[in-house]
């Protein structure tokens, strides 16, 4: 009886099979203090954009749950409306595990 041949994958060049979303990278950085930045279509002259100061509790595919840090104030946040945040200090971005 002929043997079928079998095919191996060749290893993955990329440990991380984790995509990069947003959503995603703020979750690897949880609790981390940080400036969030949010702005809405209706804004007139910055009027109804919101800074906050504080730390990812929570984040999903479209929305974000932050701290306020001075408050404990939490704010669920739609993703569509996350323009950039800015870390105080080194940011996690790939789910990495201690070698």
């Amino acid at each position: 009886m002929p043997q079928t041949p079998t095919f191996s994958n060749p290893p993955n060049p990329f440990p991380m099979r984790e995509e990069s979303y947003i959503e995603n990278i703020l979750r690897l950085n949880r609790g981390k203090p940080g400036t969030f930045y949010f702005s809405f279509n209706n804004s007139i002259n910055g009027k109804y954009n919101k800074v906050v100061r504080g730390a990812v509790e929570a984040a999903g595919r479209d929305h974000v749950i932050l701290r306020d840090l001075n408050t404990d104030h939490r704010f669920l946040f739609p993703m569509i409306y996350f323009d950039y945040a800015e870390y105080d200090e080194e940011m996690n971005y790939f789910n990495q595990t201690p070698r």
